[in-house]
């Protein structure tokens, strides 16, 4: 029987990361996972079709955690600039990079990119231990220690145990913690597309009121990674389309900004669920990332705020720990628990409110958006507030925020 401090469940991104967060600390880590990295990632392969808009929060964590120049050296497009407009209408906002005295907004990388360098980071430290391929059989929570049952019956012991292992999460399952959720009634294509015009380094997100288009530049300054949130039915008939076909669709729904689109890629379709834990931790128990959360992908944030949810306990466990303290007590964990289901139900209800906003082509509707882009692209003090918001500035815990001061000085 092995014995851990903190046995990770998923090596995914947000799991890998908390692991690498924990290293130096003088504690044992564990990470789990069925389906470790199997192909190191090549330059000369085409784009993966799943992306992340990586903000400037996750940018100072992966920075802290000794990945970001290597997820930099493998591919990853810095956008300068994001645009945001309501079809067939007036309202529309834009942010740049330079009026803010900014060399860039964030970063577009491939999620595939991410994990690869954390999983090489992590495979390279002292501290953690990955155990892959393997599969969580059986948990059993002691008073001191968790026991875990993996499915060739190698048996291990730890405080503290996380669920990183996704939105269908076992571990959260088999800890009976409760699910809010809700289907957005829209599907995700997911594609890589070639277009006429260059992007310029600018995101651009488009409303019909049927759906929502978002051009997430690549590094290739003619591609482009597209979500398009949309109905089902329509998600469905537009995979099927003959590609010219939909190539015409996808060029007219943002407007032709940037020029004639040729899709490179296959269509993925993603059904777009809300989740939220009742409970992000419990006794010897704490939830990372899509397992305590999932939102509507509109603004990009999913995988940033399950990354400030590894942020925030790495301070807490390294703080409980420093101070003497069992940091798998529920006691100790609630304070974790408290603030990131703060985040996590702002960004949910807010997300929701702007996805309601922007539903449908009610006149009155339309109009009430159009002058809220308007106000919100000219009022004074507001755009700056927004960016901040988009760039994580407002969801960072204290020690990671003391790094951005500490850096800017």
């Amino acid at each position: 029987m092995q014995s851990f401090d903190v046995v990770i469940a998923g090596g995914g991104m947000v799991g890998l990361a908390l692991a690498c967060g924990l290293e130096g600390s003088g504690l044992r880590v564990a990470v789990i996972e069925n389906h470790p990295p199997q192909v190191p990632f090549s330059a000369a392969e085409p784009h993966a079709l799943r992306v992340s808009a990586i903000n400037a929060a996750s940018e100072k964590l992966l920075t802290h955690l000794g990945v970001w120049s290597t997820i930099k050296g493998m591919r990853a497009s810095a956008y300068n600039g994001m645009e945001v407009w309501d079809n067939d209408s007036f309202g529309r906002i834009t942010f740049t990079a330079q009026e803010r005295n900014l060399t860039h907004l964030g970063h577009i990388v491939e999620n595939n990119v991410v994990r690869d360098a954390l999983w090489q980071k992590a495979s390279q430290l002292r501290d953690v231990t990955l155990l892959a391929p393997a599969t969580i059989k059986k948990v059993v929570w002691g008073e001191n220690d968790v026991f875990i049952t993996l499915d060739d019956e190698n048996m291990l012991t730890a405080r503290l145990i996380v669920g990183a292992d996704g939105a269908n999460s076992w571990l959260r399952s088999h800890a009976d913690i409760p699910l809010t959720f809700w289907d957005y009634e829209h599907t995700a294509l997911v594609a890589t597309i070639r277009t006429e015009k260059p992007h310029e380094g600018v995101a651009r997100q488009a409303f019909d009121g049927e759906s929502i288009l978002a051009f997430l530049p690549l590094s290739d300054p003619h591609l482009c990674s597209i979500v398009w949130s949309q109905p089902a039915t329509e998600a469905a008939r537009r995979k099927s389309l003959e590609p010219a076909d939909f190539n015409k669709e996808l060029a007219v729904s943002l407007d032709v900004h940037l020029g004639l689109c040729q899709v490179e890629s296959d269509r993925l379709t993603i059904p777009l669920t809300g989740r939220y834990a009742r409970q992000f931790a419990a006794q010897r128990l704490a939830l990372l990332g899509d397992a305590a959360h999932t939102i509507h992908p509109l603004a990009g944030q999913g995988v940033n705020l399950g990354f400030m949810d590894v942020a925030m306990l790495i301070g807490e466990i390294k703080r409980l720990h420093r101070e003497g303290k069992d940091f798998g007590q529920y006691l100790y964990l609630r304070d974790y628990e408290r603030s990131r289901k703060h985040s996590a139900a702002l960004m949910l209800a807010g997300m929701q409110g702007f996805r309601e906003l922007f539903d449908g082509n009610n006149p009155a509707k339309k109009l009430l958006r159009d002058i809220g882009l308007v106000l919100a692209d000219s009022l004074p003090g507001v755009k700056p507030q927004l960016l901040n918001h988009a760039m994580g500035l407002f969801d960072m815990p204290k020690w990671l925020e003391q790094l951005q001061v500490e850096d800017a000085l």
